[in-house]
């Protein structure tokens, strides 16, 4: 406890001497800029050192104001939100601020020189002499304006790309989750059986095994795939597990525009393995499946015929996983249609920013 006291009464010495050293920095500059003779001689020196003071106070009071004002609105319109509103309002505090503050201290300054009294102020006079310090001041608050505003937008974009990556990350972790175990060892099960019975279609099983996995990894670090190359795993993938399930398999593919479109990697995959694995697969009641396009919607349906283990009537985890990533690339959900006879689910088609 003790030295986290320590730490923050460090903290806010520096920071306060910060604060001190860039207002000393402001009204030297200030004095440079508009009297550069008073620094030639001991003697312009003190004449210039009330001015000093008086663009310290200023430059203190302004940037006080305008680090209040930006804390202020950064937690109730942030620029990346309401861009207009929090110009708009930033101009209207910063104006009223440097008025009131540059008004005030001209006032004392002036009073303390001597040059009126108060009997008799000079309203107009001190609004003269107010004039420089208000566009000076609102010099420097568009300065700082633009710093916070840019300060807001790098930091929007960073926390946008980390969550975009974190995002990724997560989905294709989720994705080679989503990748059941158990398909890779009943794919090497059938193997080890299909040796003994056939070389051909052996060759044939790791043929195709060998392209599916090959797909999985190129894609794992992308956001999107075009349809052609998802359409041309699910081939493979099929045809994979009608090696595996022989004649109690049929699948009909409909397709008539490719060019464009997009799809998150692996979501026909799991759609697929959802239908294959729910619905009873055999020689009496063959398990068909047809892929189709319908305008800018992917139709993947299956003959209902489910299996009746509680195992099997499960959800499962590959349609809410399909869901949560449409919802993170696009507006867009897909629909799911259960009917007696069928079970439907129409992927929308998405397509790049500017295609």
């Amino acid at each position: 406890m003790d030295n986290h006291s320590s730490y923050s009464s460090k903290n806010i010495f520096k920071s306060f001497w910060k604060f001190i050293l860039l207002n000393a920095g402001i009204a030297t500059f200030l004095i440079v800029l508009l009297c550069p003779q008073c620094l030639t001689s001991w003697q312009g020196l003190k004449l210039a050192f009330p001015d000093f003071v008086f663009s310290f106070l200023i430059s203190s009071c302004l940037s006080y104001g305008g680090y209040w004002t930006d804390n202020l609105l950064d937690s109730r319109l942030p620029w990346v939100k309401y861009p207009l509103r929090r110009l708009l309002v930033t101009a209207i505090i910063y104006f009223s601020f440097c008025f009131f503050f540059s008004y005030i201290i001209v006032f004392i300054v002036v009073y303390l020189k001597g040059q009126f009294e108060l009997s008799n102020i000079p309203w107009k006079a001190l609004l003269e002499y107010t004039k420089t310090p208000i566009i000076i001041g609102l010099s420097f608050m568009a300065f700082f304006t633009a710093r916070s505003w840019l300060y807001e937008w790098r930091n929007s974009a960073i926390e946008a790309e980390q969550l975009k990556s974190e995002n990724i990350s997560s989905q294709y972790q989720s994705l080679k989750d989503q990748l059941n175990p158990h398909f890779l060892f009943n794919s090497l099960n059938v193997l080890s059986n299909l040796v003994y019975e056939s070389a051909d279609k052996s060759a044939e099983f790791i043929q195709q095994l060998s392209k599916i996995y090959r797909y999985v990894l190129e894609v794992q670090q992308e956001e999107l795939v075009g349809l052609d190359r998802e359409i041309g795993f699910a081939e493979n993938y099929l045809n994979l597990q009608k090696i595996r399930f022989e004649g109690s398999l049929e699948y009909f593919i409909d397709l008539h525009q490719f060019n464009g479109y997009y799809l998150p990697p692996l979501s026909l995959q799991l759609l697929l393995e959802n239908a294959i694995k729910h619905n009873i697969a055999s020689l009496q009641k063959p398990l068909k499946i047809m892929i189709e396009q319908r305008e800018d919607f992917l139709i993947v349906r299956n003959i209902l015929q489910p299996k009746l283990t509680k195992e099997d009537l499960k959800t499962g985890i590959g349609l809410p996983n399909i869901q949560k990533r449409y919802a993170l690339l696009s507006n867009q959900s897909p629909t799911i249609i259960k009917t007696e006879k069928e079970f439907i689910v129409e992927l929308p088609l998405l397509k790049l920013n500017g295609t």
